[in-house]
């Protein structure tokens, strides 16, 4: 199973595509907030991979979830934007709160930094931002595989 994330297009569907296009063959794609729309907009023309998508702060007069809670592969996997949980300061309030719900997966955005580690066995994941990256980083996309119950996460410049 190869998931592909994306995070904060910020409307620049034409960079979150090239994301995807260098993805190769992935099974589900994930978006982490921040511009909604562009999931939306997406998913009206990849229709061959399922698409999730969660708000962030910026998607205004959006109505749609915050948090979604997915099984993928036999994995639980949290997708949120992460503005509602203090992640520009740090992450560790939502590493915290996947150990307590047994969450083997965090993927989140917001901070437009790249994140991917391992606590307690429990991977936390920020793919970046594919448009507006912070730090003098490069624009980053993410990919995690998911093989034989092991989970093997990249993060990759666009």
């Amino acid at each position: 199973m190869r998931i592909g994330i994306i995070s904060d297009t910020h409307g620049n569907l034409n960079i979150a595509k090239a994301a995807i296009s260098k993805m190769g063959s992935i099974d589900v794609l994930l978006h982490a907030g921040d511009h909604y729309k562009d999931a939306v907009a997406l998913e009206k023309e990849i229709s061959e991979v399922d698409i999730y998508a969660v708000v962030g702060n910026c998607d205004f007069e959006v109505f749609k979830p915050k948090d979604l809670f997915l099984e993928i592969a036999g994995k639980k996997i949290w997708l949120t934007h992460g503005h509602k949980y203090g992640v520009k300061e740090s992450d560790d309030y939502l590493a915290s709160l996947a150990i307590e719900k047994n969450i083997d997966i965090v993927v989140y955005g917001h901070t437009h930094i790249a994140v991917s580690k391992f606590i307690e066995n429990k991977l936390i994941f920020n793919p970046g931002s594919t448009t507006r990256p912070r730090g003098s980083k490069p624009a980053t996309y993410g990919i995690i595989e998911i093989k034989d119950g092991k989970i093997y996460p990249e993060i990759l410049e666009i």
